[in-house]
Order: C-alpha cells, then sequence, then structure tokens
C-alpha cells in the first residue's frame, strides 16, 4: 500500500485518509495537524512537554442533547478501548496472574532442545520392528544375544578355548595393571562395573593370568584341563569359602573363581569383610586367585570401599571395535585362501564405513559397550565383504539401542509376581528399589537435556505410580536416602553435563544430564510402549503429573515426549492423554495438548488425524478444546495450509463475544515466524479491513501483540530460522531486520493500529516498548537494526512524525524510566527518511 492509501478504502484516493475500517461506531479520528505547528524533521527536547496534536477550539455550544451525544461517544471510545486492552492480555494470564511473567519462551526453547532427541530419523519409528536375535553373514555367525544373561553364565568351569579367544581380543581398560597387581598382592578382587561394560572379560582375562602356566610354572590343575570355575552365588562368598578349607574336591581342582553377585536378586545378602577375609585367607591356603563381579550402587558401596574392592573403568571399545574386524577379516582370509594385504584392505573398508555420518546415526550410541561392539563389527564385516546390504546394515545397527532397551525392562518386576513363600526369606523384595532403576532410565528418556535433579525427583514420581499400580494392596515405602547418583549414570548410560536452565526468565548454572546416545530415548520410549502394556496406566498418570509442573524445562519435554507416544498408539494416546488434557480448566495443561499433538503431526502418517481433531475442536469443540486447537495450529503444523490455519483462528476469533481472541491473536503471530510470514500479513490485513467489528479487532488485536512479542517465544525451529539468532528481539524488528520485504506490510498495519481510536492508546503503548529495544541497558547496540528498517516505513507524513515527536518526549519525560536526551534523538533520526535526512540537516545545521 502506497504512502497516501493507508486508509481502508484508500486505493484511487487523491489524498491520505486515516483508517475508518478499523474504527469504532462513532469514534472521532485524531485530527492531522498543520504543517505550520512545528517545523518538520525538528528533533525532539527534553524541555519540550507538548502533547501530541491540538484538539480544536471547539465548536460552541450545541446545547445539551449535543453535549450527551459527545459524552456518549466519549464513553463507548473508552469501554471499546478496554475492551481491545482486555484482548491483548496474556492468554496464560489466568493461570499466572496479570502482572506474573509468562514462561512461553523458555518453553520454546525447551520444545526446540527436546524436538532435536527424536529428529534425524530417531523418532519411535526407527525401532520398528528392529529386533532380531542371530544371522549369518556369509561365514560369520552373529548373535543379537551376545550379552547372555547372567543366570546362564553361572556355574561350572570356563573352557580353554574360551580363554583363549578371550586373549586374543580382550582389550585392556585403564588401570588395568594395578587391579592385576591387587589381585596378585590380596588373592581376591571385588570388581565393581556396570553390566555390560565389559567387567566379566576383564575378571576372566585377570584370572587367566594370575593362574596361567606363566604366572606359576605349572600347567592346568584341572583334569579336564579347565584352571577356572564360575561359581554359582546361591551360597554367597561364605559357602565358597567352606568349600575351600574343607578341601571340597569339586572346588579344589581350580586355581581361579569368577563369582558374579547380583545385589538386587532376592535373598541376596551383601557379604561383609570378615566374610571377605576368611575367602582370601582360604585362596591363600588353596594357592588360588577369585574376583567377585558386583554392579555399581549404594549396596555394593561397602564392597568397593573396603580393602578388597576396586573400581573397573569401561573397556575403550573403539580398539575393541578394530580388534574384533581384525579377527573376522583375519578369519574370512584364512577361510577362502586371501593373503594379509587383502585382509588389511578389507579393514581399512570397514573403518571408513563405521566413520560415514549415517552408520553413526543409525547407531546412535555415543561409546560402544563390548557386545555392541562385536555385534558391530560383525555387521560391518558382513558389508565389506558384500554379504549384507547396505539398508539393512543400517537397520540392523538400530538393534544395538533396541536391545540394550529390551534388557532394562525385562523381567524386572518377575520377583514381585511371585508368592512371598517363595522367595528366600520368604519376603518379596520392596517395589521401590526394583522400580527406581527403570523409572529413573523413563524419566530420563522423557526429561533428557532438564537438570539432574528434575529427571531425579520425576523418577522418584514415577517410582511411586509404578509400586502402586503392581502393589495395590500395600502402600509402597519412600525411601528418602537412598539416590546414588553415580549408580543411576552408570546403570542407565547417562552423563551429566554443566549447562544452564531458566528460572523465572534468567539462566542460571545447573548440572543437565543426557542418555550417552541420541539413540536411546526413543529406544526407551518405544519399548516401553510396545511390549509392556501394564505399564502405560501409571506411565499416564505420571505424565498428567508433569503436566502440572511449573518448570518450562519439565512440562513441555513432557509433552514433546507424550506426542512420540501417541504416534506408536494415537488411540490409546488420544483418549488417555490428549482428550482429557485438552479439556482440562488450566492453559498449562492444554497447551501441554496441543504441544503432543503437534508432535504427532509431524509424522506423515499422523498428520490427517490431527488436522481432523483440531479442525473439528475450532468448528464445534467446547471452549477449552477451541484453546488448545489454537496452540495447536499456532504451530503450523495442526492444518493442510497457511490458508486453512488462519480460517481456523479467526472461527476461534469471533466465535461469541471474541472470548478467545486473545489465544488466537497470539497464535497468528506465532505463524509469522514461519517461513510464510507474508501470507499471515496479508491476512491480517484482510482482517483490519473487514466489515464486521470482531474481525478487525482480530487484526488489530494481532498487530499489537506482534509488537509486544519476542522471537523466543515464538521460534519453532532455530536451525532453519533466520531469526535464531535474535531470541530476545521483538519479532517484528526481528522480521525487518532479516527479510526486509515484509517491512512495507508490517508498518502499514502498526500504521492502521497507531491510528484507530480503540487501539491507538495500546498501539502507542507497543510502540515506546519498540523504541526501548534500541540499546541495551549497558549502552551495546540492541535492536537499532531493526528499527532503523521499520520506523521510517512507518512515521512518512508529517502527522504520524508528530505522533513519534510527542512519544519520545514523553519517554524523555518519564519520571520513573526517563529516555536519554541524545537516545531520543538518535530514534528521531532513524525516522527520519534519509531522502529528508539531507534536507532537514541542511535547514537545521
Amino acid at each position: 500500500m502506497s504512502d497516501d492509501q493507508r486508509a481502508d478504502g484508500g486505493a484511487g484516493q487523491d489524498k491520505p485518509r486515516k483508517a475508518d475500517a478499523a474504527r469504532a461506531p462513532g469514534a472521532d479520528e485524531t485530527p492531522k495537524p498543520k504543517p505550520q505547528e512545528r517545523d518538520r524533521g525538528q528533533a525532539p527536547r527534553a524541555d519540550d512537554g507538548r502533547a501530541e496534536g491540538g484538539e480544536g477550539a471547539g465548536e460552541g455550544s450545541a446545547g445539551d442533547a449535543a453535549e450527551q451525544e459527545r459524552e456518549e461517544q466519549e464513553r463507548e471510545r473508552e469501554r471499546a478501548a478496554g475492551r481491545f486492552r482486555e484482548h491483548t492480555r496474556d492468554p496464560l494470564a489466568e493461570e499466572q496472574g496479570e502482572d506474573a511473567p509468562t514462561d512461553l519462551a523458555a518453553a520454546a526453547r525447551a520444545r526446540r532442545a527436546t524436538r532435536m532427541l527424536f529428529d534425524a530419523g530417531r523418532d519411535l519409528h526407527s525401532f520398528d520392528r528392529s529386533y532380531f536375535a542371530s544371522a549369518h553373514i556369509g561365514d560369520i555367525h552373529l548373535r543379537m544375544d551376545a550379552r547372555r544373561s547372567g543366570a546362564a553364565l553361572r556355574g561350572g568351569p570356563v573352557p580353554e578355548e574360551e580363554l583363549r579367544r578371550l586373549r586374543r581380543v580382550h582389550v585392556e581398560p585403564a588401570g588395568y595393571v594395578r587391579l592385576r597387581e591387587a589381585l596378585t598382592a590380596r588373592r581376591l578382587l571385588v570388581l565393581g562395573a556396570a553390566p555390560g561394560t565389559g567387567r566379566t572379560s576383564t575378571a576372566l582375562s585377570l584370572l587367566d593370568e594370575v593362574t596361567g602356566p606363566a604366572a606359576n610354572g605349572t600347567e592346568p590343575r584341572s583334569a579336564a584341563g579347565a584352571r577356572i570355575r564360575r561359581v554359582d552365588p546361591a551360597g554367597g562368598t561364605r559357602r565358597l569359602a567352606d568349600c575351600l578349607g574343607d578341601g571340597d574336591e569339586e572346588a579344589g581342582h581350580f586355581s581361579g573363581y569368577l563369582f558374579e553377585l547380583s545385589l538386587t536378586r532376592p535373598g541376596t545378602s551383601v557379604p561383609e569383610e570378615m566374610d571377605l577375609d576368611e575367602l582370601a585367607a582360604a585362596l591363600a591356603h588353596r594357592d588360588a586367585f577369585a574376583v567377585v563381579v558386583v554392579p555399581v550402587g549404594s549396596a555394593a558401596d561397602p564392597l568397593l570401599g573396603g580393602r578388597y574392592g576396586a573400581l573397573c573403568p569401561p573397556a575403550p571399545t573403539e580398539e575393541l571395535l578394530v580388534t574384533r574386524l581384525r579377527e573376522l577379516l583375519e578369519e574370512h582370509g584364512s577361510a577362502t585362501g586371501a593373503d594379509g594385504g587383502g585382509a588389511a584392505g578389507l579393514l581399512a573398508d570397514a573403518e571408513a564405513l563405521w566413520a560415514r555420518p549415517e552408520v553413526k546415526d543409525a547407531v546412535g550410541l555415543d561409546d560402544l559397550r563390548p557386545a555392541e561392539a562385536e555385534v558391530l563389527a560383525s555387521l560391518l564385516a558382513g558389508h565389506v565383504l558384500g554379504d549384507l546390504a547396505y539398508e539393512q546394515l543400517l537397520s540392523d545397527c538400530r538393534s544395538l539401542a533396541a536391545r540394550q532397551a529390551q534388557e532394562w525392562f525385562a523381567g524386572v518386576d518377575r520377583a514381585l509376581a511371585a508368592p512371598a513363600g517363595d522367595e528366600p526369606g520368604g519376603e518379596r523384595p520392596g517395589a521401590a528399589s526394583l522400580f527406581h532403576p527403570v523409572a529413573f532410565r523413563i524419566a530420563l528418556a522423557v526429561l533428557g537435556g532438564a537438570s539432574h535433579s528434575a529427571v531425579a525427583a520425576a523418577a522418584h514420581l514415577l517410582t511411586w505410580e509404578l509400586s502402586v499400580q503392581s502393589d495395590p494392596d500395600r502402600t509402597p515405602a519412600r525411601p528418602l536416602f537412598c539416590d546414588d547418583p553415580r549408580a543411576d549414570l552408570a546403570l542407565s548410560r547417562a552423563d551429566l553435563r554443566d549447562g544452564q536452565v531458566e528460572v523465572a526468565g534468567a539462566e542460571v548454572a545447573s548440572r543437565l544430564i543426557w542418555y550417552r546416545g541420541p539413540a536411546l530415548p526413543a529406544a526407551v520410549l518405544s519399548e516401553l510402549w510396545d511390549r509392556h502394556f501394564a505399564v502405560r496406566a501409571p506411565v499416564v498418570r505420571w505424565l498428567r503429573l508433569l503436566a502440572d509442573d511449573p518448570r518450562s524445562q519439565v512440562w513441555m519435554r513432557a509433552a514433546v515426549a507424550a506426542g512420540e507416544l501417541c504416534v506408536r498408539d494415537f488411540d490409546h494416546g488420544y483418549a488417555e492423554l490428549i482428550r482429557p488434557l485438552a479439556d482440562a480448566a488450566t492453559p498449562r495443561r492444554r497447551v501441554f495438548a496441543a504441544t503432543a499433538l503437534d508432535q504427532a503431526a509431524g509424522h506423515g502418517s499422523h498428520r490427517r488425524i490431527v488436522h481432523k481433531v483440531v479442525g473439528d475442536w475450532s468448528r464445534y469443540g467446547t471452549a477449552p478444546l477451541r484453546w488448545t486447537a489454537a496452540m495447536a495450529l499456532g504451530y503450523g503444523n495442526s492444518a493442510a495450509t497457511t490458508g486453512d490455519t488462519l480460517d481456523a483462528l479467526a472461527r476461534i476469533a469471533v466465535r461469541g463475544e471474541g472470548d478467545q481472541l486473545a489465544v488466537a491473536s497470539f497464535n497468528v503471530v506465532r505463524l509469522l515466524a514461519l517461513p510464510d510470514a507474508a501470507a499471515v500479513l496479508r491476512r491480517m490485513a484482510d482482517w483490519i479491513h473487514h466489515k464486521r467489528e470482531i474481525h478487525q479487532d482480530l487484526g488489530l488485536v494481532t498487530t499489537v501483540r506482534l509488537a509486544l512479542t519476542t522471537v523466543d517465544e515464538v521460534l519453532v525451529d532455530d536451525s532453519a530460522s533466520p531469526l535464531g539468532d535474535r531470541g530476545d528481539w521483538p519479532l517484528p524488528l526481528a522480521l525487518a531486520a532479516a527479510r526486509p520485504a515484509l517491512v512495507r506490510p508490517m508498518a502499514d498495519l502498526l500504521w492502521t493500529a497507531l491510528n484507530t481510536p480503540r487501539s491507538k492508546e495500546v498501539a502507542t503503548d507497543a510502540l515506546e516498548t519498540l523504541l526501548r529495544s534500541a540499546v541495551r541497558a549497558d549502552g551495546d547496540e540492541w535492536t537499532r537494526p531493526g528499527l532503523a528498517a521499520l520506523l521510517p516505513a512507518v512515521t512518512t507524513e508529517e502527522h504520524d512524525r508528530r505522533r513519534l515527536d510527542w512519544l519520545l518526549r514523553r519517554m524523555m519525560n518519564d519520571p520513573e524510566d526517563p529516555l536519554p536526551d541524545a537516545q531520543a534523538r538518535s530514534l528521531w533520526w532513524l525516522a527520519v527518511a534519509s531522502r529528508d535526512r539531507t534536507r532537514e540537516e541542511a535547514r537545521h545545521g
């Protein structure tokens, strides 16, 4: 629209008109000032307190009737302005209070961080049908159950063949020599580590070294040739000590003993220090050695802190991967008669294959455990040998994270399902002690990237829900001093990192927690939802509790995860999560439901059903459902096109008395952060020129809200948006700086809001907010480039400049926050177009 056509129906007019299409009935326009009232281009001075414009001298007395009519018109203008101001309120104000700051910006940032965990092929569909047990790839036998259960390894001699293979492929962890020296000196070593980190292989390697012929100069003493025996832990260390002391024939044939102690197994007792002393003495008497393997955790701390205890570092799995690859390819070369050079070339090809980002992303683990490294080596070798297609390789690589999740949840509550009399001691273990580890893994999958304290607190809530669901007749105990952060990290493959969280709009230092691998969150949620149906009820109750958490880092992350769960089973997720929360009384629960819907809409398989649900709510839903639909539409994925989205938001806004105009206008503004912002601005102009006042109000309120909204409150995706580095900028100024083509339509909208009586006051306050953002409190430049683009387009006429002059003077004379004179002058000259600035500077020196 040209400078002289900014009024409703202005096209083809000979002179500029005000925006009378957006005028309240009977409202007077702000009179256009006469040019001689002040010099054009004169910069404001602090000592000049003239008010904007000047009222006419009046037409004289026209009788009581005319005076009453004018008073009624004035009251109508005041009522219209009051209604308009109500529409510009924060849509969450009913929950937080009118003056309380909202957490929309923090929630938007938390959402972006959480969505990264499920993007780039890492959503739950990555784990569809990804399980397999074993396969033959050429002459390689691939076992996906390489991490055999502890029960299958207990009891019986370790074959010499297994020890020979272990010598070929075992890679020593850091501190291995120290562990060997401790075992040699004390005869007994209590080795603590998380399951799957190579602790058993390290224990066997240590026993092999200290009991082998090279260590003692003798041949194996067992008639069957075995030197090392796995001991059934059922009897505890005391039973083994008694057998060795009594000269038991079965025990006496061996010089090394591997004892894997599960401290969470029902009936298992933690050995005392004196029990270990007795065992060490019996081993010395027999000239034998033993390694007791225990998981890390609070139960094992007394053992690991004693004279026999030591932590086992994880094996360097990258080196283990190369070792295993070399072994596989050399075995293949020997079988086919290929020379060593061929095997070396294949090894280089396999290492290059592993270096591909696509393969690493398919694995999705920051570090590999020994069994995982062995499986991955088999897959890489199978591909370079031509026996495994590339797509199948990627699919099978995803099984590593899926298999880890499956092991974490398999049979957790089996002990609780058994009758109490079947357990040793006649009592079942406490539900909380069994469920806390899995609850922590679920909480970490949902809240990954949040503070450690938030994840731990959420895990305790979920532990309670799981315990009540499992045993409703007993009130579960809630231990207060049972947390073991080191064990939680080790048993859940988690990592702590220094970071920041938002509190009351400011960032504070915090310790953040993540899975060590981007594949694990989705793998855990997929395993939970697809294979353990009974756990859905307590998890749903838990997610509803998280929806009420006031911290954005909690409720927003939970909403994104809930959307991913709904993708796995939309019927269940809609009935149990989305629909009840969408109709809730509190706005935060409704935003939770809207976010979950949008997350589901991000999957092509569920986009149509989300469009149908949101469309029906916008047409026929209750007031809460329409409110939720508006918030879902603001993400930009809940309707087929931008036009459909704006149509639905307009339906919600104009329904009834415009009760939901505030939330509808806010979500129109959110759409301006998306690529199709020009279409949104055109629709806003159409609303302002609509014949119905409620549509005019929608356009005007959206314009004012645009000026009051920061980028962080509405930005959907940092990576693709040119606004990403302007998070604290007012949105119109960021758009003006990043997308110059949007300056003129935004200026026309703001000009109309400034010149419409019912919106003038609020729009003027919004313009003041924009002006004050030019420079930060410390004097650094802030949004000045955006103002330099937008202000000249808003102040092209003499009347506009008079209004700006009046506003700057008001800001300069503000008793609470006066605007410095130099800054006011600088803003004034920003508003003067370059073609006029030279002329004005020449006139005024």
